[in-house]
């Protein structure tokens, strides 16, 4: 069964893909009354489902009129992208930022699952068993190297 959370993720996600510039407005609590939850319910899918690596640009504007504008970012030039995320990482990236971005690379369609699978595995906190922030540091170097290589080949 799935969470509250990924419930919501995916009605967002719909409502923003009937509309066509691919931008929706939403209040947070006509959003928390609709599925019958607390506000702060809301704002933890917004911050964690709706990210920058996962390519979602999210205003808020607070107050009575408040609303969050969340708007999925669209790069036609696959290279540019790829050079968008490599500035991104820089100069250290987390764990989960770095699974962010390659399900990103995967919604995008710049990577196969099998691929993803591979990075992850070569990304892992696990396979990269250096402290902190060392371990952030190799992961970006690692990675950077990767979407260079991938950039080469699009």
């Amino acid at each position: 069964m799935r969470n509250i959370s990924d419930i919501i993720e995916q009605y967002l996600k719909e409502v923003m893909q009937r509309n066509q510039a691919r931008i929706i407005e939403i209040k947070r609590s006509e959003i928390a009354d609709r599925f019958e939850c607390v506000p702060s319910q809301i704002n933890y899918v917004i911050n964690t489902r709706f990210t920058l690596e996962k390519g979602y640009l999210v205003e808020s504007k607070r107050g009575g009129g408040g609303y969050i504008r969340i708007s999925r970012v669209t790069n036609q030039d696959k290279a540019k992208l790829i050079d968008e995320i490599i500035s991104m990482i820089q100069p250290k990236v987390s764990q989960q930022k770095a699974w962010n971005i390659l399900e990103r690379l995967l919604e995008e369609k710049l990577i196969t699952t099998r691929e993803a699978k591979l990075m992850v595995a070569a990304l892992d906190r696990d396979t990269l068993s250096f402290p902190l922030p060392l371990r952030d540091e190799v992961r970006t170097r690692i990675m950077s190297a990767m979407l260079h290589a991938l950039k080469y080949h699009l």
